[in-house]
C-alpha cells in the first residue's frame, strides 16, 4: 500500500468504480454515502465502446453481463400501440440505441460495490459537512461529527454534488439546464413486456412515456419525459415531483393513465432536469471531482456511466503515475478526458433539442445523417485512449484480460 488515504464521496457507479482502482493503485480509500444504504433500481445505463473495455480492465464483464436486462431491442409506438421503428441490440455491434451492455443503475451500483467492499471502508447514512485543505492534506467534518484527515478527496456525488458545491461553488454557477424533465421508477409487469422496450413519443407537446423490460420479468421501469424551459422543484421533494409529474403528462394517451395509477406505491421514483455540468477546471488543490459531479453529459447523451467507468480509471491511473501529487495527477486527468466529455455533452444537447417543442420561432432540429454525426459519436464511444500505466502498482487483475 502507498499509505495514500483518499475519501470519495458517493457510491452510486463513479464512487465505487474509483475505489477499485485507487485500491489496485496502492491507495487506502473511504466512500461515504449519505443514503443509509445502496439505492436499488434507477435508470438502465449503458456502457459502449471504451467503457466496455474498463469494464473487462477492472475483471468484472462476467459479473456485469449477469446483472443486465438482456433487453433484445426498442420499439417506437404510436398511441395506439403500433410499431412505427425498431432499434436491435446488435445495431452498431452492440454500441447502438440499445447497448449489448444494458443494466439498471442499482445493479451496477452493486456489482461495484461487492467487488470493492472487503477492501474499501464504506460509510454510509452521513455526508461531509465541512472541509479544508493545506498543503499536505484535507481535514474533513462529517454530518456525524466525525472528523478525519485524507490526503486527498474525490466528489462522485451526483449532478447536485454537496462537495462540488463545497468546495466550487453554488449548482447554479455549473448546472445547465437543457429544457427538459426525466422521470422513472418501476411498476409491475402488466403490459406483457418481454426483452423489448417500448416507447411512445408526442412531440407536438415535447412529452414521451417509456417502459422497458428489466431482470425481474414480473417487474417493468417506467419513463417520462416532458419538456419544461425551466425547473425550480426541489430535487428531494417527491411529492412536488409526483405532483408536477401527473400535471405534466395528463393527455399523452398509450399506456400513460396505466402507468401513472403506480405512481405512489413505487418504491424507487426519481425525477430530475435533465442538465449538463460545465465546469472550467475538475479539481481545487487536492480536491477533484468525477463523473456527473464533474461533467455531466445528461441522460440524452447515453454516455453518463461510460463517463464515470473511463473516468475512475484515468483518475487513479493519473494520480498513481504521478506518485500522487494532485497538481499533476488531476491535471493530466483532465487532459485526457476533457475532449471525449465534451463530445458525449455535444451528443447530450442536440439528442435534447431533437425533443424541443416546435414553435413558430424553432430553427430546424439536428440532422443525425451527416457524417460529421458519425464522427461525432465514433468520438464520444471510442474518443478517449486507456494508457496502460506500465510500472504503476497495480494489485489487481491484469490490465488488460
Amino acid at each position: 500500500m502507498s499509505g495514500i488515504r483518499v475519501l470519495v464521496a458517493g457510491a452510486s457507479i463513479a464512487g465505487p468504480a474509483l475505489a477499485h482502482w485507487l485500491r489496485r493503485r496502492g491507495a487506502e480509500v473511504t466512500v461515504v454515502e449519505r443514503a443509509p444504504e445502496l439505492r436499488p433500481g434507477g435508470q438502465a445505463v449503458d456502457a459502449r465502446g471504451v467503457a466496455k473495455e474498463v469494464i473487462g480492465r477492472m475483471g468484472l464483464d462476467a459479473a456485469v453481463r449477469a446483472a443486465c436486462t438482456d433487453t433484445a431491442g426498442a420499439h417506437t409506438v404510436d398511441a395506439d400501440g403500433r410499431v412505427l421503428e425498431t432499434f436491435s441490440v446488435d445495431d452498431y455491434g452492440g454500441d447502438g440505441f440499445i447497448a449489448d451492455i444494458e443494466i439498471l443503475r442499482g445493479d451496477l451500483s452493486r456489482v461495484l460495490y461487492d467487488d470493492t467492499r472487503d477492501g474499501v471502508e464504506y460509510v454510509f447514512g452521513d455526508r461531509i459537512a465541512g472541509l479544508t485543505q493545506d498543503a499536505d492534506g484535507v481535514d474533513v467534518v462529517f454530518a456525524s461529527g466525525d472528523r478525519r484527515r485524507f490526503d486527498l478527496a474525490v466528489g462522485a456525488d451526483g449532478l447536485h454534488s454537496s462537495l462540488r458545491a463545497l468546495v466550487f461553488g453554488p449548482h447554479e454557477r455549473f448546472l445547465r439546464h437543457l429544457g427538459h424533465v426525466l422521470a422513472f421508477y418501476s411498476v409491475p409487469n402488466e403490459f406483457g413486456l418481454d426483452r423489448w422496450l417500448l416507447e411512445h413519443q408526442d412531440q407536438a407537446s415535447g412529452r414521451s412515456a417509456l417502459l422497458r423490460p428489466i431482470q425481474d420479468a414480473t417487474r417493468a421501469m417506467a419513463m417520462f419525459y416532458f419538456a419544461s424551459a425551466d425547473f425550480d422543484v426541489d430535487h428531494r421533494d417527491v411529492e412536488a415531483q409526483k405532483a408536477l409529474l401527473r400535471e405534466r403528462m395528463t393527455g399523452l394517451g398509450w399506456l400513460t393513465e396505466d402507468i401513472l395509477a403506480h405512481l405512489d406505491d413505487t418504491p424507487d421514483f426519481y425525477l430530475d432536469q435533465v442538465a449538463q455540468v460545465v465546469m472550467d477546471r475538475w479539481s481545487s488543490g487536492r480536491v477533484g471531482l468525477l463523473g456527473d459531479s464533474a461533467f455531466s453529459s445528461s441522460p440524452m447523451s447515453g454516455q453518463g456511466t461510460g463517463l464515470a467507468l473511463v473516468g475512475a480509471y484515468l483518475l487513479a491511473g493519473e494520480l498513481a503515475a504521478a506518485g500522487w501529487d494532485p497538481a499533476v495527477g488531476f491535471a493530466r486527468y483532465e487532459a485526457r478526458m476533457r475532449s471525449f466529455v465534451e463530445a458525449n455533452q455535444e451528443i447530450g444537447r442536440l439528442n435534447a433539442r431533437s425533443r424541443d417543442v416546435p414553435g413558430p420561432d424553432a430553427g430546424p432540429g439536428p440532422d443525425f445523417t451527416g457524417e460529421w454525426f458519425a464522427e461525432l459519436v465514433g468520438r464520444a464511444i471510442d474518443g478517449v485512449e486507456l494508457p496502460d500505466y506500465a510500472g504503476v502498482p497495480d494489485s489487481g487483475v491484469p490490465a488488460k484480460p
